[in-house]
């Protein structure tokens, strides 16, 4: 994405904006990633695994259709920004490695151990998979509210000191 000039006055306003495009995305793009290499291509799990191969694909295509959603809500969230020079890369980035994170640890943890809804591969050892895929997670995540918190004091610095001139 190319790089615009946000208004100093218009940080604060603008990275909650920036951060919602962001997680949308984040969620979007691991979702879409998973469901394409592992469900799709690898064959190792569907959505839903606890019933039918036909329950398994449906439920395939309607997570398949979310991270569509997500993707294309947050492509247009991400125009808009940048239409109205708003775009703020970093507070965008913040945003994605929050939801890609987040997407990630929530499927580790809720949906494969909680809930049990499939798990990343079957007929193996699963404790390998379980540690790469939440690690990876819970780096992403750290990362991405690391990045948030930075970006959102630099808006609040900014604000502040161009409400004071």
């Amino acid at each position: 994405m190319a790089r615009t000039r946000v208004p100093t006055g218009e940080r604060r306003a603008g990275h909650g904006r920036n951060l919602t495009a962001g997680v949308l995305l984040g969620l979007g793009t691991v979702a879409f990633i998973d469901e394409a290499v592992f469900h799709q291509l690898l064959h190792w799990h569907h959505f839903y695994d606890r019933a039918s191969t036909e329950v398994g694909l449906v439920s395939d295509g309607l997570f398949h259709a979310f991270s569509w959603f997500a993707t294309v809500a947050a492509l247009f969230m991400a125009a808009g920004l940048h239409r109205e020079r708003a775009l703020w890369p970093a507070a965008f980035a913040a945003g994605w490695l929050t939801g890609a994170g987040f997407f990630q640890l929530y499927d580790g943890i809720v949906q494969h151990k909680l809930l049990r809804l499939h798990q990343i591969r079957y007929d193996v050892e699963i404790l390998p998979y379980d540690v790469v895929w939440n690690v990876i997670a819970a780096v992403l995540l750290v990362a991405g509210i690391a990045l948030w918190a930075a970006t959102r004091r630099r808006a609040a610095r900014t604000s502040d000191a161009s409400a004071a001139t």
